[in-house]
């Protein structure tokens, strides 16, 4: 078929016309940065498998990394939007002039755990005792813990006990094989013992309450730069409401981990405890008491691990916690 120059013409500004179309309805791409065998992978595969984010209008680009420093620093180099960590980092940020800020991810915390037929039954009967601690001495969960035992119960477990700091997976086996009497480990790594017959001696949550905290409070959350949020509404918020989404389906939906279990590499009894930690961790309350729950623990971690943990700002820097999810 022969068409007239005018046609040609007609028919490459419709096309163009069709592509500028397209162009200005693409959904704004998401960068986030999370740990290949990290616990956030298994909300993020759970978002892209059931179209979450295009349904909230966002291209989802998943990077995979294996440390927590390396998304660190894409985020701060500007490679990434979104990483998962902590307020006490954020908080520090912020307070040195930067302006990252959390959404909320998760309030599941570690906890102690020992042996189901260990003779340790309280906090002081981890005195001589050999202790695993995963995160270094300066883990925001074994420093609540230490202040909860130094308070309540008159104990300086850094001193009294035997302590061991590790990387979890090697504290886990350690454990099992009757090389520590007790581990205060994540909270995935703890429901992998639960599962291997352990029992939680004391978590974090309770510390944190102990402390004055009301509720659960998110251990981590979602973090990106407050600009770019800003400039970016449409992306940012999409994300936030992909994500509960997410989250409103693996609370209800046994189905949606059977799926995830080999992500999660667990099966049976471990993958129970694992989802139902999971769910138990999903942030149920407004995220205002979170914040103001956040700001007095940060006050009791500030007093003790001093300039090394939070920098030289004694409270929670303002904005710390997403000024939009506080409204």
């Amino acid at each position: 078929m022969l068409i007239s120059r005018r046609g040609m013409f007609l028919l490459a500004l419709a096309t163009s016309a069709a592509i500028a179309g397209r162009s200005a309805l693409a959904a704004p791409k998401v960068r986030i940065g999370i740990l290949k065998f990290g616990t956030v992978s298994w909300e993020i595969d759970t978002i892209r498998h059931n179209n979450f984010d295009t349904a909230n209008g966002i291209d989802l680009d998943v990077g995979y990394f294996a440390g927590e420093e390396a998304t660190n620093v894409g985020l701060l180099a500007g490679a990434l939007d979104i990483i998962v960590t902590d307020w006490l980092w954020v908080s520090r940020q912020r307070s040195e002039g930067g302006d990252l800020t959390l959404v909320p991810y998760s309030t599941a915390v570690g906890a102690i755990m020992v042996k189901q037929g260990s003779p340790i039954h309280t906090i002081g009967d981890l005195k001589d005792r050999k202790l695993g601690v995963a995160g270094g001495a300066l883990d925001k969960s074994w420093l609540l813990v230490q202040a909860m035992a130094r308070r309540d119960h008159g104990i300086d477990l850094s001193a009294e006990s035997e302590v061991v700091y590790g990387a979890p997976p090697l504290l886990s086996e350690k454990a099992r094989q009757g090389e520590l009497d007790a581990v205060l480990n994540y909270w995935h790594f703890c429901a992998r013992l639960e599962a291997d017959g352990f029992r939680r001696l004391i978590s974090v949550e309770d510390a944190e309450k102990a402390l004055g905290a009301s509720g659960p409070v998110s251990a981590v959350g979602y973090v990106f730069h407050e600009k770019w949020a800003n400039e970016n509404p449409q992306a940012a918020r999409g994300f936030v409401k992909a994500s509960a989404e997410a989250k409103k389906l693996l609370a209800k939906s046994d189905e949606a981990w059977l799926r995830l279990a080999p992500i999660m590499r667990a099966e049976g009894k471990e993958l129970e405890k694992l989802r139902d930690r999971y769910r138990e961790g999903i942030p149920a309350r407004p995220a205002t008491e979170d914040a103001e729950d956040a700001a007095k623990l940060y006050q009791v971690l500030a007093g003790i691990g001093g300039e090394k943990l939070v920098g030289k700002a004694p409270m929670m820097a303002p904005g710390t916690f997403w000024p939009k999810i506080l409204k």
